[in-house]
């Protein structure tokens, strides 16, 4: 029997990374190319043609179902145009769907990239079982996809799944987006590591800088988790926060969609299992009675390859 394929791009600032996946969730061949982000949008359009070009030379006569792009940025659905996206010059309103269905005569789907990555954990990773849950990616800041009836939902413009502008405190601190106690000015990758930098003033005997090299301005959340998982007490403590008030956000959400799953993935979310012990203990004091039995707090399973296998997963 004839397999069904799909080919999935991640349009990143730097790399354009595409896939050629199967129903089974195999990658069959991969191109990597310089997305020219300098450069305008034409020139990135070209490298996205050059490397679904790449890919489907492997195909060997096996049918394509389409194509899903993974984009940065506000993505306008339905009609695939992305709109004033970070790190890519001149791409204030760009059509990216027709002008890459048009080239290739497939249906083409794009979406951001956290909602890809929702999509990837659900068809392919950690989300696999469960038909509703909460992605959340956790990495420099807090973004979001939300899977209802194993379908991503976008919401009437496409804005649904921004968790990390949940505010968890109304007059605390000042989120980039304006809004004050968003919990991405709590537990985002930039803030931890400012915190530990703060914290370190008075904790002197801490072994967290050992872990960046000695630099205390290189310090990342890997490196506060590692000095917390050698036994360091400050380290646990600022990660325990970041998780409990983690939690505090998924639980509200929790009590919203009468969801039970919560699927973590991004930088920061590769903590040691205390952070998530934390997380699932916050959740659990901040969900109603009745859903707190069957909270599961999972990571993510597919690392550097969610991009592609969800904007594939978008069209399979």
């Amino acid at each position: 029997m004839t397999q069904q394929l799909a080919i999935g791009v991640d349009l990143g600032g730097t790399t354009v990374k595409t896939g050629l996946i199967n129903t089974e969730g195999k990658i069959l061949a991969i191109s990597k190319v310089p997305t020219r982000a300098e450069e305008n949008p034409d020139a990135v359009i070209e490298q996205i043609k050059k490397s679904i070009r790449e890919v489907l030379s492997h195909t060997n006569g096996s049918p394509v179902a389409g194509i899903g792009i993974g984009a940065p940025g506000l993505i306008q659905n339905p009609g695939g145009i992305v709109k004033s996206p970070p790190n890519l010059k001149g791409w204030d309103v760009v059509p990216l769907a027709e002008i890459i269905s048009k080239e290739f005569h497939l249906p083409v789907e794009v979406d951001n990239d956290a909602n890809v990555a929702a999509v990837a954990e659900s068809k392919f990773g950690a989300g696999k079982e469960h038909p509703n849950f909460l992605f959340i990616i956790w990495g420099t800041g807090v973004g979001g996809g939300i899977i209802m009836n194993n379908h991503i939902y976008r919401g009437p413009t496409g804005g649904a799944g921004e968790v990390g502008h949940i505010s968890i405190n109304y007059e605390g601190l000042l989120c980039n987006c304006g809004t004050r106690g968003c919990v991405e000015a709590y537990v985002g990758q930039k803030y931890l590591s400012k915190r530990t930098i703060e914290k370190l003033k008075s904790h002197p005997e801490s072994t967290i800088p050992q872990f960046a090299g000695g630099d205390e301005s290189k310090i990342e959340p890997i490196h506060i988790s590692q000095a917390a998982e050698a036994g360091d007490r400050l380290a646990r403590e600022i990660l325990v926060e970041a998780g409990t008030l983690l939690g505090v956000m998924i639980g509200g959400v929790m009590n919203t969609l009468d969801f039970r799953v919560t699927v973590i993935g991004g930088g920061v979310s590769a903590v040691g299992d205390f952070v998530y012990d934390a997380i699932k203990e916050s959740v659990k004091k901040n969900v109603q009675k009745p859903l707190r039995d069957d909270i599961k707090i999972l990571r993510a399973q597919l690392g550097n390859d969610a991009g592609i296998f969800g904007a594939a997963g978008m069209v399979l």
